[in-house]
């Protein structure tokens, strides 16, 4: 009798060493194989999308897919530039105290170079894609909509009736909560945008 609670015990004791050794096991390796996955910051951003926005012409725009959204790539032309502050009184956030973009983004440009504006084309107000009306003071008739003399040039949402500036700053009274998001890039060189990245890759 005193032999079989022996073997049983040593049983139990032998079992109970071995799980544990195997679950110190499996907490040691968590770390290992963690360090193996992509930083939350790099799955977020996802892969960097290369622009030639050097084929851009003055007062032309390209769309690209980045991270499964739709980005802006907007060539402006000198004059919408020059001009970019002097409708900031009929912005709601002209200095995007509220809005999305990296932190190296400021001024009335909202860029790294101001001839080139990048930005997310998804209004923040439910998500449409907003059209482009580029050309300052024309009677644009987008989806049954005149933006009026006074218009500065810029970007027209036709599910709500958002209007952004060429800044993709959104004017007073509309739907659109906030600016339109920028999203991190940076340029290779004149022309050549990365989108998704702060910096581009050093070169040997």
């Amino acid at each position: 009798m005193n032999d079989e609670v022996d073997h049983s015990r040593r049983r139990l004791l032998t079992a109970a060493t071995v799980g544990t050794g195997v679950v110190g096991v499996a907490f040691a390796a968590v770390p290992f194989l963690a360090s193996w996955n992509p930083s939350a910051r790099a799955k977020a951003l996802g892969a960097p999308v290369q622009v030639d926005a050097s084929k851009l012409e003055a007062g032309q725009m390209l769309k690209v897919v980045w991270r499964g959204q739709p980005v802006f790539v907007v060539r402006r032309t000198k004059s919408i530039v020059e001009h970019l502050g002097d409708h900031d009184a009929m912005l709601a956030d002209p200095s995007s105290d509220d809005s999305l973009q990296p932190d190296y983004i400021k001024g009335a440009a909202r860029a790294r170079n101001p001839e080139y504006w990048v930005g997310l084309a998804v209004c923040t107000h439910l998500g449409c894609s907003p059209l482009g009306a580029f050309d300052p003071n024309q009677a644009y008739q987008l989806a049954g909509t005149d933006l009026g003399q006074n218009w500065p040039g810029g970007f027209y949402c036709p599910c709500h009736g958002s209007k952004y500036d060429m800044s993709g700053r959104v004017f007073k009274s509309m739907p659109a909560p906030k600016n339109l998001t920028v999203p991190p890039y940076a340029f290779d060189g004149d022309a050549i945008i990365l989108i998704g990245v702060d910096d581009a890759p050093k070169k040997a």
